[in-house]
């Protein structure tokens, strides 16, 4: 373990894991909050938020008042994780496979819903998966660097605390897993599929770990953020065809506020 200046070392052990989010008011998130990570409308009329250039605050309390953690909360994200604190082996692994997938669309959202058995386990809590979507560009910054594209694996405990693993992609290779989405698309609202959820994540799960919250309305602060650090390859066509379906879909940075942001060792 490298030793970084003016950053704690220490290793994530499961009771870390559990005390991190102990230092946060914990409340359950019924079905309802969980569908509202992502959910947009499919119409722009009955869409009461807009995302800005991704820098500029977005102000969404303003325009419904139920939003008010988005302007008023202290644990808000995405954030630039080059201000973590600490660093730490997180104990993270998953059990992503093949799966059969349904695909999700709306304005800003492209989303598979995949048959259930698959999650990860962070520390020793086993999250559920439930759906994954993209961003374009990734929300997570690294250095106040943003990649073109990243995928939100979203999960949630049997409790209804919910733990995203974000993972980013550049222009490279073309990901199969990747490809199975787009090649959906022309489908439209509904359409099922087969895709082996695996091909988009590494092998390696070197992540950065903090709390914070969801990244669209009502931004709630009971999110288990693990944002892995090797970033994946996609070709431009894919980063392209991505890009048509979302839009600018990026929240602009938030705060760190003094959190505890665990960066990976190395």
């Amino acid at each position: 373990m490298r030793v970084r200046p003016g950053k704690a070392i220490f290793p994530i052990t499961s009771s870390h894991a559990q005390g991190m989010e102990n230092d946060v008011k914990s409340f359950v998130l019924g079905f309802t909050a969980i569908s509202m990570m992502t959910a947009t409308a499919v119409t722009a009329q009955s869409l009461d938020w807009r995302y800005t250039d991704g820098t500029a605050s977005e102000h969404w309390a303003k325009a419904n008042a139920s939003y008010a953690a988005c302007d008023a909360g202290k644990m808000q994200s995405p954030i630039d994780l080059n201000q973590a604190n600490a660093i730490g082996d997180i104990e993270l692994s998953t059990n992503y496979g093949p799966a059969e997938a349904k695909l999700s669309l709306g304005q800003h959202k492209v989303q598979i819903d995949a048959t259930a058995g698959q999650g990860m386990v962070s520390g020793d809590r086993q999250f559920n998966l439930i759906q994954v979507h993209f961003h374009t560009p990734s929300e997570h910054a690294i250095d106040g660097k943003r990649y073109p594209l990243v995928a939100h694996f979203v999960h949630a405990t049997d409790d209804g605390t919910l733990g995203v693993l974000g993972v980013m992609f550049e222009e490279g290779e073309a990901n199969p897993g990747l490809q199975a989405i787009i090649d959906a698309l022309p489908q439209g609202n509904k359409a099922s599929f087969d895709i082996d959820l695996a091909e988009m994540v590494p092998e390696e799960l070197q992540v950065y770990r903090y709390m914070g919250s969801l990244t669209t309305p009502p931004c709630s602060e009971n999110v288990n953020w693990h944002v892995v650090e090797e970033v994946l390859e996609a070709s431009p066509s894919q980063i392209a065809a991505m890009e048509q379906a979302l839009g600018m879909s990026a929240r602009s940075i938030q705060p760190a506020n003094n959190r505890l942001i665990v960066a990976p060792a190395d």
